[in-house]
C-alpha cells in the first residue's frame, strides 16, 4: 500500500505559457487548455500590446504570473519599486496563482539574467523567510515558491532542499510550486533522488505544478549534466516521475513550460493532453 495525499474533487486543470506568437490563434479559440502562465516582467508595463492582449486572455481564461525578478535570496532589500509594479500587475489581471523561484539574480545595484542558487543554511532561511513575508504583505496574497533547478552544491549548506522548503512553507505560509523537471535535473546533476526529494515536501502546500525541457551536455569532469534550458519536449523520465507525482498527490493544476525554440500551439497542446491524462488515469504502472 502506497501512501499517498490524493485531493479529491480537484479538476484537472492544464496551462500552457502565453506566447506573442500564440496570441491571436489563443483568442480565436485554438488552444484546449484551462488556463495561460506569464513571466511577470513582461507585462509591468502601463501600456501597448502585451497589456491589451493579456487582458483580452484574462477575460476567456485563469492566469497563472510566474515571476522571474524579485530575487527572493538575495542578500540586499528587495527592490520597492519592482514589489509596486507587481502589485499593480496583479490588481490589474487578478491571476490564480502567483509564483517566484527560490533564487537570486541582484547585488546590490547589478542585475543578473540568471537565477543563482543559494546555500541552505539558518542565514538564508531567515533571509528568504523575511522577504517572502514582505513579499505576501505586501501583495495580500500566498506566493508559490518554486524550487530552482542547479548545477552547484555548497559546503556550507547544513539542510537538505526539501527541509530547506519545508522550513520556508512552515514558516511563511506560502505554498510550493513543484518543478518536476527542475528535481529531475537536480538528481541528475548532484547524484540524488528526485523522486525522494519530492516526497519530503508537504504536500499539501504544493499548488501548481511545473513541466519542461532540459539539454543535456557533460561538465568539467565527464559527468552527465542537465540544463534547465525549456527549450525541448517534455522528457520520458520527466513524464514518468510526473505520474508518479500525480497518484500522489492527485490533480494537481500543471503548466508545460517553454521559452526557447516555441513550437506550434497544436504541438504544446499535444503535451498538455498528455498532462491532462496522466491526471485523468493515474498511472498505476508508476508506482515504484
Amino acid at each position: 500500500m502506497h501512501d499517498r495525499h490524493r485531493r479529491s474533487g480537484r479538476p484537472a486543470q492544464v496551462g500552457l505559457g502565453l506566447k506573442t506568437q500564440h496570441v491571436a490563434q489563443v483568442l480565436e479559440g485554438g488552444a484546449g487548455v484551462d488556463f495561460f502562465e506569464v513571466h511577470a516582467e513582461n507585462y509591468m508595463v502601463d501600456g501597448g500590446p502585451y497589456p491589451r492582449h493579456l487582458q483580452r486572455v484574462r477575460e476567456r481564461w485563469p492566469l497563472s504570473v510566474h515571476g522571474v525578478g524579485l530575487s527572493i535570496g538575495g542578500e540586499g532589500p528587495l527592490n520597492s519599486e519592482h514589489l509596486d509594479r507587481l502589485a499593480a500587475l496583479l490588481r490589474r489581471c487578478e491571476p490564480q496563482w502567483f509564483s517566484e523561484h527560490l533564487a537570486w539574480s541582484s547585488h546590490g545595484a547589478d542585475w543578473f539574467n540568471d537565477l543563482l542558487p543559494l546555500p541552505y543554511n539558518a542565514d538564508t532561511l531567515r533571509r528568504v523567510c523575511a522577504h517572502i513575508d514582505q513579499v505576501q504583505d505586501r501583495l495580500g496574497r500566498r506566493l508559490l515558491l518554486e524550487n530552482p533547478s542547479t548545477y552547484v552544491e555548497f559546503t556550507s549548506s547544513s539542510m537538505d532542499e526539501a527541509g530547506f522548503l519545508g522550513e520556508v512553507v512552515r514558516r511563511t505560509g506560502c505554498g510550493l510550486l513543484l518543478d518536476v523537471n527542475n528535481a529531475y535535473v537536480n538528481a541528475v546533476n548532484h547524484g540524488g533522488d528526485a523522486w525522494a526529494f519530492m516526497r519530503a515536501l508537504p504536500a499539501e502546500a504544493i499548488g501548481e505544478i511545473h513541466l519542461a525541457g532540459f539539454a543535456e551536455d557533460l561538465d568539467g569532469a565527464g559527468e552527465r549534466l542537465l540544463i534547465d534550458h525549456h527549450g525541448a519536449p517534455v522528457a520520458e523520465a520527466v513524464w514518468a516521475l510526473y505520474a508518479r507525482t500525480i497518484e500522489w498527490l492527485g490533480p494537481v493544476p500543471t503548466l508545460i513550460e517553454r521559452d526557447n525554440d516555441i513550437p506550434s500551439l497544436a504541438v504544446l497542446d499535444a503535451e498538455a493532453a498528455q498532462a491532462r491524462g496522466h491526471m485523468a488515469v493515474p498511472d498505476e504502472a508508476a508506482l515504484g
